[in-house]
């Protein structure tokens, strides 16, 4: 299955049924007097928030979802039914933006969660409804009310406890293989990996979900190679993992380079708890390794960890201070989500 995580969406609400001018014409019933029916409503437009779900894909296909009308009413009082809902399914994590892409309308991050796109129009009045003191046979009813439509945005950020970030062949991926059992593609020649990858990661009895997306480059959040685009998928994140070549020709620079990248995206990623770990150790000579090390303190003031996803060097460890920053950051006041309903 592909991976896509923005798509843009139209929705429809139904129309409401008209209501019915009627009249009861019974044999020995001299004066039956009106009967017409309301309209039923139009349906609704829902998204719901579900299991088994991790990309936006099914909405590459279909882009259009129009709810049915509500039946017209008709004689002997009868209402018309209600037009039959629609429900569109996403991911945990996916956010529904106006077509303007910067109005957030609704965050689904919990499964179960439901929020209605697009009200159903109400169904109109029958000849019946109108009937008084003074007009005893009403010749009119109400049309039903149209339904709602909208453009929308679906934008899929993954819901992950810790992210990995760094340049292209930082052994992002090959530490994600190592400590979870997702499977992302691993080789022995320079590449990056060109989707997001989620895993479980299990550590002193404890669990937390860790994300790897496609590495940075200089200029990213300019669009220069797959550009910062990827970087949503660790806004959620608590903590950040950021891996530094140690077979890179300068490990300070190279995190700089990615520090700055993430400060011209923004969106509070440069804020977040960092863990900073210097990769591939089991391919540095000791005083190469002496010398990285040195230069990554100099950038950050603080020494990395060492570690070797291949040989298993400093995994443990890096976990378990990923796990004690998330603990420190648990408490922190979560974002208050919008309230809109159309």
């Amino acid at each position: 299955m592909k991976f896509l995580d923005e798509a843009k969406v139209y929705v429809r609400s139904g129309d409401g049924g008209a209501g019915c001018v009627s009249f009861r014409r019974e044999k020995f019933i001299e004066f039956g007097g009106p009967d017409g029916g309301d309209g039923g409503r139009g349906g609704d437009v829902w998204i719901e928030c579900v299991e088994g779900l991790n990309t936006l894909i099914d909405y590459r296909y279909q882009q259009h979802f129009k709810a049915r009308k509500g039946e017209h009413g008709s004689g002997r009082n009868r209402a018309g039914g209600k037009g039959e809902d629609v429900i569109l399914k996403v991911p945990a994590g996916t956010e529904i933006l106006s077509e303007d892409r910067e109005t957030l309308i609704a965050d689904m991050t919990t499964v179960g969660q439901r929020f209605r796109l697009a009200k159903g129009g109400n169904g109109g009045f029958g000849n019946a409804y109108f009937t008084t003191s003074t007009n005893r046979a009403p010749k009119h009813a109400n049309p039903g009310l149209e339904g709602q439509e909208h453009w929308l945005w679906l934008r899929l950020k993954l819901i992950a406890d810790a992210g990995l970030v760094g340049l292209p062949n930082a052994g992002k991926s090959t530490f994600l293989a190592t400590v979870t059992a997702a499977k992302p593609k691993i080789a022995d020649y320079p590449f990056t990996t060109l989707h997001p990858g989620l895993g479980v990661v299990r550590v002193d009895t404890r669990e937390f979900v860790l994300a790897d997306i496609p590495g940075l480059i200089e200029g990213a959040h300019e669009g220069v190679g797959l550009g910062d685009k990827f970087l949503a998928h660790v806004e959620r994140c608590r903590v950040l993992l950021h891996l530094v070549e140690g077979t890179s020709e300068d490990a300070g620079a190279a995190y700089r380079l990615v520090r700055t990248e993430l400060e011209a995206y923004g969106h509070g990623l440069e804020d977040k708890p960092e863990v900073v770990a210097l990769s591939k150790a089991d391919t540095l000579d000791p005083e190469t390794l002496e010398l990285q090390v040195a230069r990554i303190e100099e950038e950050t003031g603080r020494k990395p960890l060492i570690l070797s996803s291949a040989t298993r060097q400093g995994v443990t460890e890096a976990l378990r201070t990923l796990m004690a920053r998330m603990d420190a950051a648990a408490a922190e006041t979560p974002v208050e989500r919008p309230a809109w309903q159309p």
